[in-house]
């Protein structure tokens, strides 16, 4: 798929700073965010599942909130900071997510993970899970093929207690 602008098709200009990095583009209106992660920027962390917006293997942050890539236009987040599962951590310095999923076994095909992790990321900034049951309802946006959700939810709940700790020793 073509996401650059030919001269006969209309373009827009779009600048992203992604996992860090600033980056400028001309894409074409209907180019999708998933689409351009994967395709020019080659982050192919970001799997491209339904392309619906109903498995959540596209889940990225996008200024720290968790979206479907796939239902969302490039154009349309001009000027935004996307985070991928490749700026979360990297082999050598892994995510405490990234650790809780490999220490719960939660990867199983590894397919859907880096959805889940980004957005088990998202879930742990926005504060609103409190217990398993809101870890559990608040990651339902994504699917696992492997049915691996309760090493999904174990692995979570593990950072989110850890994050707690650190909270209250900070108080």
């Amino acid at each position: 798929m073509e996401t650059g602008a030919s001269h006969s098709l209309p373009s827009i200009p779009v600048t992203l700073t992604v996992n860090g990095e600033r980056h400028r583009f001309e894409l074409h209106p209907w180019v999708t965010l998933l689409d351009l992660l994967r395709g020019p920027l080659q982050l192919t962390g970001t799997k491209k599942g339904c392309d619906q917006g109903q498995c959540g293997a596209c889940t990225v942050l996008i200024d720290g909130e968790r979206i479907n890539s796939c239902l969302k236009l490039a154009v349309s987040v001009d000027g935004a900071e996307i985070t991928t599962v490749e700026g979360l951590g990297t082999p050598e310095n892994m995510h405490p997510l990234q650790k809780a999923f490999l220490e719960h076994d939660a990867y199983q095909c590894g397919y859907c993970t880096p959805g889940q992790i980004c957005s088990a990321a998202g879930l742990l900034a926005e504060g609103h899970a409190h217990s398993r049951a809101d870890i559990r309802e608040l990651m339902s946006g994504n699917l696992c093929r492997c049915g691996a959700y309760t090493n999904i939810a174990d692995a979570v709940e593990e950072v989110m207690g850890n994050q707690a700790v650190l909270r209250e020793a900070a108080e």
